[in-house]
């Protein structure tokens, strides 16, 4: 488990992220909303001191037990999957931040679920998802999240909980006495490798492992981005490609715990952007029904790399923060199923209506699930002038 000091300096990193996340700087009065799985109740306590003393308004949510959340999916009729209790909508209306503190005590109590409820519920809810984003892309909103070792997850693992509570502290830099200034370090040096990448003027990339010959279309407008403060830890770069100019072979070596089912070696094949072929070594089912959860489900909204050399994780870790972060000997590339981020849009993310996304291949779903792939590879950047340029080798970016 964390100790008072690590708890302490992981307060004082998410406080960081919070604020690097959110465009306009926060001020006294905002409300900021802080949920929290029963196992971070500590962590909680210490951002709620740390907000509070920076004037802002705290609103505590404690997160559903694995019974509770079993009892809801096996009990709840429709009615009851997609209700949204009063006044909801206005907290959302009104938030200018959020803080999601993540500690299951199980990551398989839903496998004997429906994955068409556990949708339902999704889409339901995707509403109000839709109020941060836009109140994100006016500058209005900020977010982070990060996860507290549990003994379910470390199990899922392979590790000891004091295994896996190590790999925590490494990632967040908990074992400095100023872990802020190493991630503002980090910060620094994304900065000036998202400035390269962003200069090249490419048409598409081409990915290359054993297992793996994707090509993603980054579409007009693109930019990457990444190490922002949005999630703790983070040392991915990423963009939302076109949707439509997705082609080839993904693979994700790398398991997937999601809703409480367990998912192995997922194949996934596209052609012009569509999903024509699923394969997986376990939890097909399961897959094939979250990518058809809405129209947006089975489309590419993300594709992202993460340089070796930022990343202190080398090993499996059962959550997919950490996993889609991992750094090991080479580095790894994932896509997400489903939605788009609007903050890769290089201009003004107000100014992107629905009608606007939609036209640049911008995907939109209430899914947004993120698979991973750790292999050894090289991602080739086709430029518009038909040059063919190495952008990342073996976990490195050229």
């Amino acid at each position: 488990m964390l100790t008072k000091t690590q708890l302490e300096r992981y307060a004082d990193v998410l406080v960081w992220g919070l604020k690097t996340a959110r465009e306009k700087t926060f001020k006294k009065g905002e409300i900021v909303l802080v949920r929290y799985d029963r196992g971070a109740e500590s962590l909680a306590e210490r951002l709620q001191a740390r907000f509070l003393d920076r004037g802002l308004h705290v609103v505590l949510r404690a997160g559903l037990t694995c019974e509770m959340e079993r009892q809801f999916f096996e009990k709840a009729n429709t009615p009851q999957l997609v209700f949204q209790a009063p006044g909801e909508k206005q907290l959302y209306d009104a938030l200018n931040g959020g803080i999601y503190l993540y500690a299951p005590e199980s990551l398989t109590h839903l496998r004997h679920i429906d994955p068409k409820k556990i949708a339902r519920a999704a889409v339901a809810r995707k509403p109000l998802r839709d109020i941060l984003d836009r109140r994100e892309e006016k500058g209005l909103f900020g977010w982070s999240l990060c996860m507290v070792p549990t003994p379910a997850l470390a199990k899922h693992a392979g590790l000891t909980l004091k295994q896996y509570t190590h790999q925590v502290v490494r990632a967040c830099y908990l074992d400095a006495k100023d872990p802020v200034g190493q991630w503002k370090a980090v910060y620094k040096r994304a900065v000036q490798l998202k400035k390269r990448i962003n200069a090249l003027d490419v048409s598409y990339y081409r990915v290359q492992s054993r297992h793996m010959d994707l090509k993603i279309t980054p579409g007009a407008r693109r930019r990457w981005v990444g190490i922002s403060g949005h999630n703790i830890p983070s040392f991915e770069i990423f963009l939302s490609p076109d949707w439509r100019g997705t082609e080839g072979i993904f693979f994700a070596d790398q398991p997937s715990f999601r809703n409480g089912n367990d998912v192995r070696e997922v194949r996934l094949t596209f052609k012009k952007g569509k999903l024509i072929r699923i394969e997986a070594k376990k939890g097909r089912d399961f897959i094939r029904k979250q990518l058809a959860m809405d129209p947006g489900a089975s489309r590419v909204g993300e594709f992202s790399l993460t340089d070796r050399r930022f990343s202190r994780i080398n090993k499996f870790m059962a959550n997919t923060l950490f996993d889609e972060n991992f750094g090991g000997r080479f580095g790894n590339c994932h896509i997400a199923m489903g939605a788009s981020y609007s903050d890769t849009y290089d201009g003004n993310p107000k100014a992107l209506t629905a009608a606007r996304k939609k036209a640049l291949g911008f995907n939109d779903s209430a899914l947004h699930w993120d698979l991973v792939n750790t292999e050894k590879k090289t991602v080739t950047a086709r430029l518009s002038s038909g040059e063919d340029v190495v952008v990342y080798k073996d976990g490195i970016f050229i």
